[in-house]
């Protein structure tokens, strides 16, 4: 559903390993990559350790350090892959919206075996290439249009009900008992099921999609045998889905997909099949983690909190509004957007970057950028001049980024009214992060409140 909502190139969501220092400043990181990257390279002594365990708690003073010494910087990723790190926000902005910067890993430079480290794993072996977050124009123009045409923003806006409903739902289930997980047992399930009902998965096959998103999100440690297996009978399933909407088309977006193809939109299977995998597994990472880290933050500033609580007890949602926005750049869902790859030679901040080179813009540390944020690293729910890149920019803006924000805004409205003690149960430093690449997210939120008896009791 995003292009910044894509897990990382070999373990979705999976602990990061020990660190990538840079590679010696008389060679690239890489031997495929650019000689420019060689020369762009610090020293490796003065470079903070990158994507170890405490990085993934706090990656922030690392991307201060690169935004104001190697704002452009050559790094081999856990991976093993290499790739350019855009951290100041006035180049990740032109980045993002760079037509010379192809979303096509087609065009990657690197030997075989680093692009298949470049996209979610499965989807090559699935056939479920042919996406938003893989494609440019004029294939990505058609696509979105289609898309676009089933996930107007009058069936958003109409779907709020429905999210309210399973909001309500998901916290019945755990009010009464005084504690919870606010991430398996709220954050995870509501936008699964919501996206799940926004494509027309029948209500019977909704618990197999949580298991397989499960899978990609929480055992991306383990083999990527695991994760290619539940992408492949997720794509067997939505396959077999298509066919049967095909003869029963109903209100739902893959329906409206069908129906737009069907009146001269040329769409093949693979295509409607990869479009329904994305939207789907796009469209639930990125609220999952907007959802957790949001409710982190606020946990972690009771003033901000308390004015929140404030402004919805006085029914005025002004401040959920701009403190959903404040949310996604803090502490954003999306930490670097998904991966680009120059089509021939270019400049990025005074950097010039290799055709056939992969560049990842990372978000988290543009949107700290003090070049174009007051106080950045400062949490202000009021905060109105905030333009910041969580869901992208450009022709690859996020195209459910409404749903998103909407989702946030009924989840949050709704812990902080029902539970208003709401509390972290465990030392924040307990906490663990998911150490995946690409998205940013929490492990687990133990949390305690005073019994609630569910609504209606």
């Amino acid at each position: 559903m995003t292009d910044p909502a894509h897990p990382d190139p070999g373990t979705p969501s999976d602990p990061a390993p020990a660190g990538c220092p840079a590679a010696p400043a008389d060679r690239p990181a890489d031997p495929h990559a650019s000689p420019s990257a060689a020369a762009a390279a610090p020293a490796a002594a003065a470079v903070p350790e990158l994507f170890g365990w405490e990085f993934a708690t706090d990656p922030y003073p690392a991307y201060a350090w690169l935004r104001e010494h190697a704002p452009v910087r050559w790094t081999e990723l856990p991976s093993g892959v290499g790739a350019w790190l855009v951290t100041r926000y006035a180049d990740a902005r032109e980045t993002l919206a760079d037509a010379r910067l192809s979303k096509n890993p087609a065009h990657h430079a690197g030997e075989s075996r680093a692009k298949g480290r470049t996209g979610i794993p499965g989807e090559r072996g699935a056939d479920l290439m042919t996406h938003l977050l893989n494609i440019d124009p004029p294939d990505h123009t058609r696509l979105r249009r289609l898309v676009s045409t089933a996930f107007t923003p009058r069936r958003v806006a109409a779907f709020a009900p429905r999210v309210q409903e399973l909001t309500d739902r998901f916290v019945d289930g755990f009010a009464a008992a005084g504690e919870a997980d606010l991430i398996h047992d709220f954050a995870f399930p509501l936008p699964i099921y919501a996206i799940c009902d926004l494509l027309g998965v029948p209500a019977e096959d909704q618990d197999d999609f949580r298991d397989w998103a499960g899978m990609m999100i929480r055992h991306g440690g383990g083999p990527r045998g695991g994760v290619a297996r539940s992408v492949k009978r997720m794509r067997a399933y939505l396959v077999e889905l298509i066919h049967r909407k095909r003869g029963d088309l109903g209100d739902d977006l893959i329906s409206g997909l069908i129906r737009a193809s069907d009146h001269g939109e040329h769409l093949t299977e693979n295509e409607a099949a990869a479009m329904a995998f994305i939207l789907l597994f796009a469209g639930f990472e990125t609220t999952v983690n907007l959802i957790g880290n949001g409710v982190h933050t606020l946990l972690r500033h009771p003033a901000q909190r308390a004015a929140l609580q404030d402004a919805l007890a006085r029914g005025d949602t002004a401040l959920l509004e701009t403190g959903v926005e404040e949310l996604l750049r803090y502490d954003g869902p999306v930490e670097l957007a998904t991966w680009r790859y120059a089509t021939e030679e270019t400049v990025v901040g005074g950097q010039r970057i290799g055709a056939g080179d992969p560049v990842l813009v990372v978000l988290a540390a543009a949107d700290r950028d003090p070049a174009r944020f007051d106080a950045p690293d400062t949490v202000d729910l009021a905060r109105r001049d905030n333009p910041h890149l969580g869901y992208g920019h450009g022709i690859h803006y996020c195209l459910g980024a409404p749903l998103a924000r909407l989702e946030a805004r009924i989840a949050l409205a709704t812990l902080l009214t029902r539970l208003p003690d709401l509390r972290m149960a465990v030392d924040p430093e307990e906490l663990r992060w998911r150490g995946g690449l690409i998205m940013r997210g929490l492990r687990t939120l133990p949390v305690a409140f005073t019994p609630r008896a569910p609504q209606g009791e």
